[in-house]
């Protein structure tokens, strides 16, 4: 059996090595590092796949956020509504432009954020909701939109873990995840569905103003060379991730659907297990499983963990403390506000989850889990 590791990108690399090589090494030749053609046509292909008017390529996902949120023109001390359970980077960016984070709990069976919590931390001072489409699959965003219709609210998708996912609204309509809000944002970060071989990242949106203000930070807040229009900052996606996310992004779907296919193998083993729920797929998002997420019930996720090191299988815990107690985002709150987000902090636990996970592997994996608690 194959090493087991939480994200196999050489296993991935090496299906498409030749064509990765290849393009890698045209670039090379053609010298056209920075906003070559090959940014440009992957711009034009990643617009196309997701059905939205405009992408702009940045250097990674956080920047993709704080890029999003300087095009706002939010002053300082407005507030900004987002999850307490996330990565850092979606909060980090609020406090980096001096805008205010307001945390709100999330939904326990989706892990992203409540509607009706939302609703209640909104304020005066309230300017942008950030939901987070965590490990795979959207956020409630019909109900996040008609709240931010009613109170006039941006809407920033934070998209790093879900490029891929559909969302499907109540009439029908299905659009991509990242599409529909003001503007949508995400990272190609190598271990995330749609990764490079580097850092990158990139912003969406349908807005034609907001688009061209949104290029013109990304370039020093330049239109025209040595023109400064805007306060910008330094963030391209270069030219070889660009090419390697054009050979990778025709087999996106494939590739969700492989990780949709390891997902089904451990729902169907731990299925009505006494101690485990297995992650909830909403009916109106797809999921594509960037984490595979348990909750463990019985108090003993730090015992599972080391159970699981000592037969090889990595197993990760995201995230293990709730923003809202991190020392540089530490706010005063009520515990009973947070009741979701506590819970899942001591019960998530995160299996192997990546394209190339093969049936002996996942095999071995869920054994280990039912043996542990036998």
């Amino acid at each position: 059996m194959k090493k087991i590791q939480m994200v196999d990108l050489q296993s991935q690399y090496y299906k498409i090595k030749a064509d990765v090589d290849n393009a890698v090494l045209n670039v090379l030749d053609s010298a056209a590092f920075i906003n070559g053609p090959e940014v440009k046509s992957f711009q034009s292909e990643l617009e196309a796949y997701l059905g939205t008017e405009h992408v702009i390529p940045c250097a990674n996902g956080t920047d993709a956020l704080q890029i999003a949120l300087m095009a706002l023109d939010l002053k300082e001390g407005d507030e900004v509504i987002t999850a307490d359970f996330t990565f850092a980077a979606t909060v980090e960016v609020i406090h980096l432009l001096k805008l205010k984070s307001v945390l709100v709990d999330v939904d326990y069976d989706t892990f992203t954020i409540d509607p009706e919590k939302l609703k209640a931390a909104i304020t005066p001072r309230t300017k942008a909701i950030i939901p987070v489409h965590l490990f795979g699959q959207c956020a409630n965003m019909e109900e996040i939109l008609k709240i931010a219709r009613e109170h006039n609210l941006y809407v920033i998708e934070d998209n790093a873990q879900a490029i891929g996912a559909d969302f499907t609204f109540s009439d029908g309509t299905v659009k991509k995840s990242g599409t529909m809000g003001t503007v949508g944002t995400t990272s190609f970060f190598p271990s995330k569905n749609l990764g490079c071989y580097g850092d990158g990242g990139a912003i969406f949106t349908d807005d034609n103003d907001l688009a061209h203000k949104i290029r013109g930070i990304v370039n020093h807040g330049m239109y025209e060379r040595y023109y400064h229009d805007e306060v910008g900052v330094n963030s391209r996606l270069d030219s070889i991730q660009a090419t390697v996310l054009r050979k990778k992004l025709p087999q996106l779907d494939a590739y969700n659907e492989a990780r949709r296919k390891a997902a089904d193998y451990y729902d169907e083993a731990f299925a009505n297990h006494p101690h485990l729920l297995a992650p909830k797929r909403a009916d109106y998002s797809t999921h594509v499983f960037h984490q595979y997420t348990l909750r463990v019930l019985n108090g003993k996720r730090t015992a599972l963990q080391q159970y699981l090191a000592e037969k090889e299988i990595p197993a990760m815990i995201y995230y293990p403390v709730a923003l809202r107690k991190q020392k540089a985002y530490y706010q005063e709150s009520n515990d009973a506000d947070f009741v979701n987000t506590d819970k899942l902090l001591d019960e998530v636990i995160s299996l192997p989850m990546h394209t190339e996970l093969d049936e002996e592997q996942l095999k071995y994996i869920t054994d280990a889990v039912l043996d542990f608690f036998k």
